[in-house]
């Protein structure tokens, strides 16, 4: 399954490089997962480069259950100085959106995202 994670806020590109950077060290979202920065939006035509990458994929294997994930997403933002809103959204549009969240409501907004049921 394939979700992205947008970050809000006027840096979003920085954000988004931090909370990719954080799930490459996570072993669990690593091992069971494709993490990839991309961008919200496509590149001008004859553009090269400077292409702003403000989002981070992943694709997401049998070995990652959503609450690693939520768990994982609520321990990076508290580690911003100001706590970033996260949007999850799977490829059918459906999406949650982590704001003031404790850990244990990002893993529950996120396994009923993604199906599970605990």
């Amino acid at each position: 399954m394939q979700v992205i994670l947008r970050v809000a806020g006027g840096l979003a590109e920085d954000e988004a490089r931090s909370l990719h950077d954080w799930l490459l060290l996570d072993r669990n979202v690593r091992r069971a997962g494709r993490i990839e920065m991309a961008s919200s939006s496509p590149p001008a035509p004859g553009q090269q480069g400077a292409t702003i990458l403000d989002l981070v994929s992943l694709v997401l294997g049998n070995g990652i259950s959503a609450a690693s994930l939520g768990v994982s997403i609520a321990t990076w933002r508290t580690t911003r100085p100001q706590q970033p809103t996260v949007t999850v959204e799977r490829t059918d549009g459906s999406k949650v959106t982590i704001t003031g969240a404790s850990p244990h409501e990002a893993q529950r907004l996120l396994e009923q995202l993604l199906g599970e049921q605990q």
